[in-house]
């Protein structure tokens, strides 16, 4: 029961960490640049994991780490500038519902990259979350889609991303210990990320402005609860339960990435509620043999 109870625990925090993430993302954005939240975020969560480095660096082969460097920069780094980008133009609550397809994604990159076999059901998943996505495509509404498609194709691109590298990680990384994956990834990627910081202008700015001041706290918030501290929870998570549990988190962040949403004002449609349901369920669908077979 203690376990049970553990394990429901991390999956809540982690839906209400995650799903935060985007409206932390969109309040970051009144006063920064989409360049500067998304720098801030990687900066500060490769600073905070420097501690798990310190003590796990020798259990990760040289060899390896070009590959963890690509690991992060496909699983944080260029979406954590994809999604930035993209709530420049729709809402939080969008971005982190379309955020779901990562499940999908990580099929179709299994069997175009890695060379694995979805089954049926997988495909059928697939299809079902595509016509979700097709509604919100076309449906005119406040959530800011309407002209604006191209923004809803870079969280199609981030989720892609994520996908791509939980095969990576799956074929090529499996045998390193998760949090030191995760701490030198994003060490890693935070150097480039500096890089784009200073280039954006960033430490020429005001700094005692207050507004300012808030859109950098809620960035580097956005860095330490939703990148350092959720993936800490995350591997948590899969070792005491399993992928298959953990991966259920994917259905929580909507959820609360609609509440956030609804609370800062932002609107929702009956149509994009109705084609944010049908990504959901074929999701959901693609994954329901695998929680069945375990």
């Amino acid at each position: 029961m203690n376990t049970q109870y553990k394990k429901w625990s991390l999956f809540i925090a982690l839906s209400v960490i995650w799903g935060s993430s985007f409206i932390l993302m969109k309040e970051g954005l009144k006063n920064l640049t989409s360049y500067q939240v998304a720098s801030l975020r990687i900066v500060s969560s490769g600073i905070v994991l420097l501690p798990i480095l310190a003590k796990g660096i020798k259990e990760i082969p040289v060899k390896k780490w070009p590959v963890v460097f690509l690991s992060g920069a496909l699983g944080s780094l260029i979406p954590a500038y994809l999604f930035c980008l993209a709530e420049m133009g729709i809402s939080s609550s969008l971005a982190g519902t379309l955020n779901s397809l990562t499940p999908i994604f990580a099929i179709i990159s299994g069997a175009v990259l890695f060379h694995s076999k979805p089954t049926s059901r997988h495909w059928v998943g697939v299809f079902i979350a595509f016509i979700g996505c097709l509604l919100l495509f076309f449906s005119q509404t406040d959530l800011g889609i309407g002209d604006h498609p191209f923004y809803i194709l870079l969280i199609i691109l981030a989720t892609l991303s994520y996908g791509i590298n939980a095969n990576l990680v799956y074929h090529y990384l499996r045998s390193i210990p998760a949090l030191q994956i995760v701490s030198l990834s994003l060490f890693l990627n935070a150097l480039p990320a500096l890089i784009v910081l200073v280039s954006s202008g960033f430490f020429s700015l005001k700094f005692t402005d207050k507004a300012l001041a808030g859109s950098m706290g809620f960035s580097i918030l956005l860095g330490i609860m939703s990148t350092s501290l959720a993936s800490v929870l995350y591997y948590r998570l899969i070792k005491m339960s399993g992928a298959i549990f953990s991966s259920m988190t994917t259905y929580g962040i909507p959820f609360v990435a609609i509440i956030w949403g609804l609370i800062f004002g932002e609107k929702i449609g009956i149509l994009q509620v109705f084609g944010l349901s049908v990504i959901l369920i074929g999701v959901y669908y693609a994954n329901k043999k695998r929680m069945n077979d375990h």
